[in-house]
């Protein structure tokens, strides 16, 4: 079984920043893509930002140049730093990542953190 745990939410005033976390544990082989989604009230959830085991990122239209998705695979952690922060920002925030679990089968199982709310104020 594989968990994902975010930090770093909370609230923030438009135009500031907040610095996401999320760490994978449990049974890992090897973690392929990692990414941040958001769910807003009444919304449906949507891709935030990803990125691809070698460093490959994509960015929702909504985050390019305020976003920025880094990861460290030494200890399987994503990060998400958000600058500029827009009311509109406000959602939970949740991670997500495509994991093989061990060494002998090939398949990648898809996982999603408890998420971690996310407010900005006006």
């Amino acid at each position: 079984q594989v968990q994902l745990v975010e930090s770093g939410g909370g609230l923030v005033q438009a135009g500031g920043s907040l610095r996401l976390s999320c760490t994978a544990s449990g049974s890992i082989f090897r973690i392929n893509v990692m990414g941040w989604y958001r769910q807003a009230p009444g919304k449906q959830r949507e891709l935030v930002a990803s990125i691809r085991d070698g460093g490959m990122a994509n960015y929702a239209d909504s985050a390019k140049g305020r976003f920025t998705i880094s990861r460290d695979n030494t200890k399987n952690t994503v990060f998400l730093q958000m600058d500029s922060l827009k009311p509109e920002d406000t959602a939970v925030y949740y991670c997500n990542a495509d994991v093989r679990t061990t060494w002998h089968t090939l398949q990648f199982n898809n996982y999603w953190g408890q998420g971690t709310q996310v407010t900005v104020s006006s």
